[in-house]
């Protein structure tokens, strides 16, 4: 039996997937997919499934995700999901080239970061407004 864990990251959230060989069903922070309340994030997490045609009919996808907002985990579930797939299919070139003409965050991710608030600041960049007069 063949399982594959992979995970992404986007901005602070963290996502681990567990692929499995099943019927194509997918569970995300324990609930299924399919009737999860947010739409945004199911087609989020659905992209990379969408885009591997046939395969995603053979695996079973358990997510985990932790840390940041809702569509940081989203994000970071679909890259967790591509990168699964993609392992899973013994790094099939030709899925690999639909994920990267698609988007190529999917494998790569995105290294963006906030920038941490300074010393004496409201925020990051943010200072006291000055008057001369």
């Amino acid at each position: 039996m063949k399982i594959i864990v992979s995970s992404g990251r986007r901005k602070t959230a963290r996502a681990r997937a567990v692929i499995r060989p099943g019927k194509g069903r997918v569970w995300f922070n324990g609930t299924p997919l399919e009737i999860y309340p947010i739409e945004m994030v199911r087609m989020k997490i659905m992209e990379p499934l969408l885009l591997a045609g046939d395969l995603r009919h053979q695996v079973d996808i358990r997510i985990e995700a932790k840390g940041g907002g809702i569509m940081g985990q989203a994000e970071a579930a679909a890259i967790a999901v591509a990168r699964g797939l993609l392992r899973y299919a013994d790094n099939n070139e030709t899925l690999r080239a639909i994920y990267v003409d698609y988007n190529r965050v999917l494998l790569a991710g995105d290294p963006r970061q906030t920038e941490p608030k300074k010393w004496m600041r409201y925020s990051a960049r943010r200072r006291k407004q000055k008057s001369y007069r």
